[in-house]
């Protein structure tokens, strides 16, 4: 098992150690410059290594280490504690993130901002995934024959993760994360932590509540996941997300029939793109090599900034004057601006804590519905069987009943983001009986210090800093805002933005985002 060891962390306590775990709590925290490549800018930021069991329950098992950075607390007579983060993934590398709080002044005067690499993850103790190749066709609309291709590659991840991931990967898990948060607490010297977690990070935050209240003060959530569902049920929701957005498209280019000529209806303006999709059943069009790229394309709705490009977009298509690199530089946007984990194996495994069906019809019965209703953005492959189908090994626990004894924290989603639905947020909030800010109008994935939304940004940092909650339902409007194309008589094209749908699109890509 291969360490990182930049920094030494030294174990004290052990021969005087009350209980198993105390040599962990007790450590001292050595931090320094950060090495090269682990946060960029480095100016102004330290970093250390912490050491924790790889299995909690037989600490003599082996260790892992985490890396974790600091922003200090730019006005220590007002230091009121350490603000932990998570990016989410599972698999994000956070160490980074402390530079996503830059332009909250009033949080990085009392908190010591914290990044962490969870364990398995970028510079901590890394798990890794033999790589898997494929030469399986998996398009958007698969045939029923094709449908098996999705398991055949997904028992050969699950293989190859236990042959790369070996004994430690039953231990990479949301629990041991949470506990090593709670280790890192200690090895920091802090009764509490306050925390904001992104996305997964929701997940992690509110198990790491409901393993350790005691340990929680003031928590954020953002981009939330649903406490009550499996993983795959909440792939359902993406799907929902997905098609909801496209059908707001539908509705505001057709609101605006008489600039863009592609229907006076949703429903005519949904079957342009079903009429494009048929025409690329027989071969190329528009710049499209096939209907799988087209349909990946359509996920572009999911923003608003891009709704009046797309809509020219696709009027060049049918009209045949659109520029035939376009296409091809939109499904690459796309894909560069996809949320993957940075490191292959924690999210293989983790999100195997969940149940999976073991019937791969199951699965099969549900993307042959999104394959016949709505196959745009990408849909089928979300019902698809993953590796958890397959798993491997058996899971050392369950996922903790999530409950709240600790102060009452934050939710943040927006009504557009396909990864965390507005629907989970919504569970998570009423689950833990907190507030809620609703995102309005917005397509985008993690919205507190990201977004430049001086309404979630104020709330989020009066409460972070006074302790002041909202009231129970806040709705705040998006910062992902449509081009200004007036909806009734047509509308110059020569009056709107020029920038190619690509661009937008390239632009959404670079921003910081959870993973």
């Amino acid at each position: 098992m291969a360490l990182v060891a930049p920094l030494v962390v030294s174990l004290v306590g052990t021969a005087q150690a009350a209980g198993p775990l105390d040599e962990y709590y007790d450590q001292t925290v050595a931090w320094g410059e950060c090495p090269a490549g682990w946060v960029t800018p480095s100016t102004g930021i330290d970093c250390a290594t912490v050491i924790v069991p790889m299995d909690y329950k037989n600490p003599g098992n082996g260790n892992l280490e985490i890396a974790i950075s600091r922003k200090r607390a730019s006005d220590p007579a007002r230091r009121r504690g350490v603000l932990l983060t998570n990016p989410g993934g599972p698999g994000g590398s956070g160490l980074g993130a402390v530079h996503w709080f830059n332009a909250q002044t009033e949080v990085l005067k009392i908190y010591d901002v914290i990044g962490m690499d969870p364990r398995g993850v970028g510079r901590s103790t890394q798990l890794r995934c033999i790589s898997t190749s494929s030469d399986d066709v998996m398009p958007t609309r698969p045939t029923d024959s094709q449908l098996s291709n999705w398991s055949e590659y997904s028992r050969a991840v699950e293989e190859n993760c236990q042959r790369g991931g070996g004994e430690m990967r039953r231990f990479v898990s949301t629990m041991n994360t949470a506990r090593d948060m709670d280790v890192i607490r200690g090895a920091l010297g802090e009764k509490k932590i306050s925390y904001v977690g992104y996305s997964y990070g929701t997940q992690l935050g509110a198990v790491f509540g409901s393993m350790f209240p005691k340990s929680l003060d003031r928590s954020v959530l953002d981009s939330a996941l649903d406490p009550l569902k499996t993983w795959h049920e909440q792939d359902v929701d993406v799907v929902d997300a997905i098609t909801d957005n496209l059908r707001k498209w539908t509705e505001w280019t057709a609101a605006r029939h008489g600039t863009y000529g592609l229907g006076a209806t949703p429903a005519a303006v949904r079957s342009v793109l079903d009429g494009i999709a048929e025409k690329l059943k027989a071969g190329p069009f528009g710049g499209y090599s096939d209907v799988s790229s087209f349909d990946y394309a359509v996920g572009a709705t999911r923003y608003r900034r891009s709704w009046a490009a797309f809509s020219r977009h696709i009027a060049s298509v049918v009209a045949g004057t659109g520029d035939p690199g376009e296409a091809s530089a939109i499904v690459a946007a796309l894909k560069k601006g996809d949320i993957e984990p940075t490191s292959a194996g924690v999210y293989q495994a983790v999100t195997c804590e969940w149940d999976w069906f073991t019937d791969v019809n199951t699965y099969y019965n549900d993307m042959k519905r999104w394959r016949d209703t709505n196959p745009y953005g990408g849909t089928v492959d979300y019902m698809a069987p993953t590796n958890c189908t397959f798993r491997a090994f058996k899971r050392p626990e369950k996922i903790p009943a999530i409950t709240r004894k600790y102060p009452a924290g934050l939710v943040v989603n927006s009504d557009g983001d396909t990864q965390t639905p507005l629907a989970n947020g919504r569970v998570m909030a009423e689950h833990l009986g907190i507030p809620l800010i609703n995102v309005s109008n917005d397509g985008q994935h993690g919205h507190y210090a990201l977004r430049r939304n001086a309404c979630v940004d104020t709330i989020v940092n009066k409460y972070l800093v006074s302790g002041i909650l909202p009231a129970s339902r806040v709705t705040c409007a998006g910062t992902d805002i449509a081009e200004n194309v007036p909806p009734g008589a047509a509308a110059a094209l020569s009056t709107q933005s020029s920038v190619p749908l690509s661009t937008i699109l390239d632009e959404i890509a670079a921003e910081p985002k959870p993973f």
